[in-house]
């Protein structure tokens, strides 16, 4: 599966989601529940459809999936998501995020395509954050107790990273100053992690092991 991994929004590398496209096709699934923290608003509609609009933008076809509609109806998430091979993931509560992934099955959906180059899993912020194999240390710039449905914290990760991605670093961002708690706690705790400013994005493989 291929990775396009963002600190905020799309990033500089728009070239190679130009160059999916035309190797592949423009279907797109964009999926919201890292924001399934905040209220039900115009402001968080608005979010997520400038997310929407950016990848319109590029030349994606996108529709929007909430992964709440598909709690504990595996089945029929997959069966909705064999429609696309290629997934955007965006920023939020990395928590909220891992604990959809979870009561929906899109976290074992995805380890069926990790083998698969014909699938991209692209992301930003909370949508990156979630791969690594265990979100300690992200709790000190995500709220871990704010959980919208109900279950218990899920530190465990999706695993595919034995780090954790810390994005919006020296960055022009509201959460620049909690990313640099997050850094000075990682170091104080041994807990490894990688630093993304803004604008920054790493391409990469499952199936292959990304350089730190």
């Amino acid at each position: 599966m291929k990775l396009y991994l963002s600190s905020y929004k799309l990033g500089n590398k728009k070239e190679e989601l130009k160059k999916w496209i035309k190797e592949h096709n423009n279907k797109i699934c964009l999926i919201p529940n890292s924001r399934d923290i905040y209220p039900e608003s115009e402001r968080k509609s608005l979010g997520i459809q400038a997310d929407v609009q950016e990848l319109t933008d590029l030349g994606f076809n996108v529709t929007v999936i909430s992964l709440k509609d598909y709690f504990d109806k595996k089945e029929q998430l997959i069966e909705r998501l064999q429609e696309f091979n290629a997934f955007y993931v965006i920023g939020g509560n990395t928590f909220a995020l891992r604990q959809a992934m979870y009561l929906s099955g899109f976290d074992e959906y995805l380890k069926t395509i990790k083998d698969n180059k014909n699938y991209l899993y692209a992301g930003y912020s909370a949508g990156i954050c979630v791969l690594a194999k265990d979100l300690h240390g992200l709790d000190v710039c995500d709220n871990p107790t704010i959980n919208p449905y109900g279950i218990d914290t899920i530190w465990k990760g999706l695993g595919y990273f034995d780090y954790i991605f810390l994005p919006h670093y020296k960055s022009d961002h509201k959460e620049t100053k909690l990313i640099d708690d997050s850094v000075e706690y990682c170091n104080n705790n041994n807990i490894k992690y990688k630093t993304l400013r803004d604008g920054d994005v790493i391409i990469g493989d499952t199936s292959k092991e990304i350089e730190r």
